[in-house]
């Protein structure tokens, strides 16, 4: 693993303060890790358009970055200022929107119906129904015809009820489970109904 791909104590620690300022917002007590990442990034390939909500210490964002993607087609939204600040400075060829993924982005407006995969490690099992429900309109508006939305969660089940997917139109398949993790993290892939691979 080289210097680049290796979290810095510098991230654990932003990771650390980032929780103890707001634990709800962070949602776990440890950042994602390199077996998480790697099984998420296997989606991607050179000339996918990706965004990524929540990227935290940028641990999966390397993995994407490292499959090819281009700087130009990540883009990254972070709520937490301490995150966002070590992603700028980290990736300075990427963009890092500061806002809640659950509202709309000014600087996603040009992407809409373009992005192929929206990755997130938002804690959606915390989030309200309506929060859920806003976050899957924001991000299949963005989404292409085929794109799909990778969660992440640390439950045992797709944190969005299916009563609610399927009012939506979309489909939820776990594709993968990570019991490496701290904790184990099961990975979902939600679709639109008839596209979901």
């Amino acid at each position: 693993m080289t210097q680049q791909q290796r979290p810095s104590a510098l991230a654990y620690g932003r990771f650390l303060r980032s929780w103890l300022n707001d634990p709800l917002a962070v949602g776990a007590l440890a950042p994602s890790g390199r077996s998480l990442a790697r099984c998420l990034a296997r989606e991607f390939a050179p000339g996918h358009r990706v965004v990524e909500l929540g990227p935290g210490t940028g641990i999966v964002t390397r993995e994407i970055l490292a499959r090819g993607v281009q700087p130009s087609d990540l883009v990254l939204v972070e709520r937490c200022a301490g995150f966002a600040d070590h992603l700028e400075q980290e990736h300075p060829a990427l963009t890092v929107l500061r806002g809640d993924a659950t509202e709309p982005q000014q600087g996603l407006v040009a992407l809409r119906g373009t992005v192929d995969f929206v990755v997130s490690g938002l804690p959606l099992v915390l989030f309200s129904r309506e929060q859920k429900l806003r976050l899957l309109t924001e991000c299949f508006g963005l989404l292409r015809e085929g794109g799909a939305l990778l969660q992440f969660t640390y439950g045992g089940r797709c944190p969005v009820a299916k009563r609610d997917l399927e009012r939506q139109g979309l489909v939820a398949k776990c594709i993968g489970f990570i019991a490496l993790n701290m904790p184990p993290a099961f990975i979902y892939r939600i679709a639109r109904a008839g596209a979901a691979a």
